[in-house]
């Protein structure tokens, strides 16, 4: 288990990386209300790559960090490709880190 995490943890770093190396990581936090939509991906107040930023990254972080259950990933690769495809060139990298994501996870 503890390798899963560990490999998990290890692409989360390079998401973030390539996330900050693609010039898409916001320095500005969005408003708290924006935060707590209950819609998928809160599609209905961020765009996805500020939902990736600031509420998947944290979340798997925090799951990593105090050892808890992972969740169960569904379709994250394709909400990426699928927001990615007509605003950020070259987000081929983050999908497929996105997919090694999920594959971890369900692994």
């Amino acid at each position: 288990m503890m390798d899963k995490y560990s490999r998990l943890a290890d692409v989360i770093l390079l998401l973030e990386a390539e996330m900050r190396r693609q010039r898409i990581w916001s320095l500005e936090p969005p408003q708290k209300h924006q935060l707590e939509s209950i819609q998928p991906f809160c599609v209905d107040t961020l765009n996805f790559q500020q939902w990736l930023q600031f509420i998947f990254l944290p979340r798997m972080k925090e799951i990593l960090e105090n050892g808890q259950q992972l969740p169960s990933c569904s379709d994250i690769a394709s909400m990426a490709n699928e927001s990615f495809k007509k605003t950020i060139d070259g987000s081929e990298t983050i999908v497929k880190l996105l997919v090694e994501c999920e594959q971890i996870i369900k692994a």
